[in-house]
């Protein structure tokens, strides 16, 4: 009797927020060329950077066409010696119309209830919709996993994107991620195996990594 061939080896992806940038928290810049990580963003990813060398071996490093997570990607993959790779997949959300708005105006506007307790049903004027964001930053993680079968890859992203992804390994409603938080260049281990996904860490932006035994 032939043998059943053996399942696929799981891979875990660390999930990096991007570092600080000079808006974070005042500005929504979505997609918006020219953003660079301010100075404490870029001491962020050094200690983002240092925290992953003390970890399992890391195949690949990817990250957002955007400045600020090739930016926080860059030590990262210079820790391991290799390149950073381009994945659109990992992009931020299409803000549309709303891109570059500063935060508390768009607070005051009627949608931003909407944004906040029902996401899956919004979609940002002339941009994407949150249920369009996670199946693209889904498909991207898929990708990858397919690409590493039993490795570790770092997945450098945003706020959004990265809160969906969580939200779909946890099984959890589009509705319910805005109550996950995901802060400047913390990290989230997503281990993804043939039964499916299991959630390591959320948020990580201590040493708490390495007594999960990732190392």
């Amino acid at each position: 009797m032939a043998k059943k061939p053996a399942p696929p080896r799981p891979t875990l992806v660390l999930l990096v927020r991007h570092g600080q940038t000079p808006t974070t928290g005042t500005t929504l810049p979505g997609r918006a060329k020219g953003l660079h990580l301010s100075e404490a963003g870029r001491s962020q990813a050094e200690a983002a950077a240092a925290r992953i060398a003390a970890l399992k071996d890391v195949a690949a490093v990817y990250a957002s066409p955007l400045e600020r997570t090739r930016e926080t990607a860059r030590p990262i993959a210079a820790a391991r010696g290799l390149e950073v790779q381009v994945d659109r997949g990992l992009l931020e959300c299409d803000f549309g119309s709303w891109t570059g708005s500063e935060l508390k105006a768009l607070m005051k506007q009627p949608e931003w209830q909407t944004v906040q307790r029902y996401p899956s049903g919004f979609r940002f004027p002339d941009g994407e919709s949150f249920a369009e964001m996670q199946t693209r930053m889904v498909g991207a993680l898929d990708r990858l996993v397919a690409r590493h079968p039993g490795q570790t890859v770092v997945a450098v992203s945003h706020a959004d994107p990265i809160k969906a992804a969580l939200a779909q390994a946890l099984g959890t409603h589009l509705d319910l991620f805005q109550r996950i938080v995901v802060s400047p260049c913390s990290i989230s281990a997503v281990l993804y195996g043939p039964t499916g996904p299991a959630v390591l860490a959320a948020n990580s932006t201590g040493d708490d990594l390495t007594r999960l035994g990732l190392s």
